[in-house]
């Protein structure tokens, strides 16, 4: 969702310019002032230079050129503007709450929900928290339904763009709703900010070279009432002049199928030597383009080469003949991609792509190990940006500090009014939350958020550590979902804990590298296991290990032990068994996914890994898929 719909309508507005500067006479209006700053002939060559000093690569009509400058320039513009709004927000973080939930009750409070809950008398966040309960998605569930069937002003005075799907990583899938406020939101407070923080930490993304966009056109259903339920993102095809920032086609965008669709940005992102941003949702996208790649260069270097696309792929016939009419025989660039692969695939981006400056995608959290994979394997040498804090229910933070290695987000104070449970009140049956200005820094919170579409007070699942503070305004890192723990006697070790000793361990299996890993605790296991103490069982695919020694298994266990003093104790009185750790085969953990993603309606562009499973199908698949 790094450019959503909001997007579209921009860049629309701006590039719509490129046609009037190719038929219109020197005498061009200045449209967009100082960003395009075009009047005659002369502000024409100044452009042009200014392109052609920015020009990477070859084939760029002078169309798309101008097209893309004018969109590095508009957005440019835009971005400096809003990261001059937020920097001004940090300084009054209290106010600028205040205002936030003031005016999300204002546009509600003439429906249903709002009627109910009397939001034309609550003056300030006092009286709201006093009048309106702690929620969950079972308080929604009935009338989210409701608006699915077509009512109208249930909980929002708006109709929903999208009934819109969660990944479902902490149970099953929601559906929630999507708006036109939360869209303009996420570009105007996060993609604009975010933009502007990464051209001054990476100044040669300012270049005119296009972007490889690893994303994946979602399927949608109707409601009831017609309204589309599915994954919350948008095409990059929806827009003509969108296309000519990326390197893969409209044509394909139309195709349904994942694995093909990726198989044709691989193919035409190698055909362009000069590619400067690889760009994804998250990093385990990126992650299996480059394990496709890994599988199929040869026949993608074999297109390149003879000027087709593989008979191979299961296209209609008029999206092929789409395809191959920008596809021309190139063997000059077939051969210097067979001389990158047969070096091996140790650094390759670099090879590949000599002028590729930034991988653009989140790599925190459940993403946290594939975008470590990257950087030590494939992507060696190329710095990543992780931009924004965000989920299905909008926008939360942003990362302004691109170069930093640990993922830290600004929590935005104008996109969500957010209030903070402390760790240790979690069980609580009516805890007292704090507010922005309340928060310690060095302590765990759960969020709690009110939002422009339609969810009031209600609990995230996400727990954060608060680390420090922009102006008046929290900065937090993402540490684990509520249910992503494990927690067989209420020991509670989180994703990352477990992630870190996880790591500590494998580090001692010699030749050994981690690729994926889920748990299960054995209660969901039932049969599949037969009876023993409750414990954790462990899946995890590696490369460089055939099989586990029992060894291997324990230090995994003891590792454990030394990082929770807790699950230290419980095993020590034999009430938790010791860890079974299960070795499965190469490619399970892209099988498991395809599953989860069936399951759930996820679309490729939005789904999490679950690193505690919940159900026991995907346990049983896994143990299906042991080899050691």
């Amino acid at each position: 969702m790094v450019f959503s719909w909001v997007l579209v309508a921009v860049l629309s507005f701006v590039l719509a310019i490129v046609g009037h500067i190719l038929v219109m006479p020197p005498s061009l209006p200045s449209v967009l002032g100082s960003t395009v700053g075009v009047c005659s002939l002369a502000g024409m060559a100044l452009i042009w230079r200014d392109v052609s000093s920015r020009m990477k690569g070859e084939g760029r009509t002078l169309s798309s050129l101008l097209s893309q400058y004018l969109a590095v320039k508009g957005v440019g513009w835009l971005g400096r503007r809003q990261r001059k709004k937020l920097e001004a927000d940090t300084l009054n973080v209290k106010l600028v709450q205040e205002q936030t939930l003031l005016k999300r009750l204002r546009k509600n409070a003439d429906t249903c929900y709002g009627r109910q809950y009397d939001f034309n008398s609550i003056t300030d966040s006092v009286g709201f928290r006093a009048r309106h309960p702690i929620t969950t998605y079972e308080h929604y569930r009935e009338l989210i339904r409701r608006i699915a069937a077509g009512e109208e002003k249930v909980i929002i005075a708006e109709k929903p763009l999208i009934l819109a799907m969660t990944s479902g990583t902490s149970g099953a899938s929601a559906m929630l709703l999507s708006t036109k406020d939360t869209n303009t939101e996420f570009f105007l407070q996060g993609v604009a900010v975010c933009l502007d923080a990464m051209g001054r930490a990476f100044p040669a993304t300012d270049s005119l070279q296009r972007t490889t966009k690893f994303f994946y056109s979602p399927a949608y259903r109707q409601s009831e009432a017609g309204v589309p339920i599915g994954p919350n993102s948008s095409t990059p095809a929806s827009s003509r002049h969108m296309l000519n920032l990326y390197t893969t086609p409209a044509a394909a965008f139309e195709v349904p199928s994942e694995k093909d669709t990726l198989y044709l940005h691989l193919l035409f992102a190698l055909k362009d030597p000069s590619v400067g941003t690889l760009e994804s949702n998250f990093a385990s996208t990126v992650f299996y383009a480059f394990s496709a790649l890994q599988d199929r260069w040869q026949e993608l270097v074999e297109d390149i080469e003879q000027g087709k696309v593989s008979s191979a792929l299961a296209l209609e016939t008029k999206v092929r003949s789409r395809l191959e009419a920008v596809m021309k025989p190139d063997p000059e660039r077939a051969a210097q991609l067979r001389a990158h692969f047969q070096e091996g695939f140790r650094g390759i981006a670099k090879r590949l792509w000599p002028h590729l400056h930034l991988v653009l995608a989140v790599d925190s959290g459940s993403n946290q190990i594939y975008g470590e994979m990257l950087r030590e394997n494939y992507c060696q040498g190329v710095p990543f940006y992780s931009p924004f804090y965000a989920a299905t229910e909008g926008l939360i933070g942003v990362n302004l500090w691109p170069q930093e290695p640990n993922r830290r987000y600004m929590l935005c104070p104008r996109s969500m009014f957010c209030e903070f449970l402390p760790e240790s009140s979690l069980e609580e049956e009516t805890p007292r939350t704090l507010l922005m200005e309340e928060v310690k820094e060095g302590q765990n919170y759960e969020l709690v958020i009110t939002n422009a579409s339609g969810l009031f007070r209600y609990r995230l699942g996400d727990i954060v550590k608060v680390v420090g503070f922009h102006n008046q305004c929290p900065v937090v890192e993402f540490q684990y979902r509520r249910g992503q723990m494990l927690s067989v006697r209420g020991e509670k070790v989180s994703e990352a804990l477990f992630l870190k000793t996880l790591k500590t361990a494998v580090a001692q299996w010699q030749g050994a590298q981690l690729v994926d890993y889920c748990c299960a605790e054995s209660g969901i296991m039932g049969d599949s296991i037969g009876g023993s103490d409750p414990h954790y069982q462990v899946f995890i695919e590696m490369k460089g290990v055939r099989n586990l020694t029992e060894e291997q298994r324990y230090k995994l266990d003891i590792c454990l032990q030394q990082d929770s003093a807790v699950y230290k104790s419980f095993r020590v009185k034999g009430s938790i068994g010791p860890m079974r750790v299960q070795l499965v085969a190469e490619g399970a953990f892209k099988e498991l996914r395809q599953q989860m993603m069936a399951f759930s309606n996820t679309s490729p562009n939005t789904f999490k890994m679950h690193r505690v499973l919940c159900r026991k199908e995907y346990a049983d698949f896994l143990l299906g898929k042991t080899v050691s």
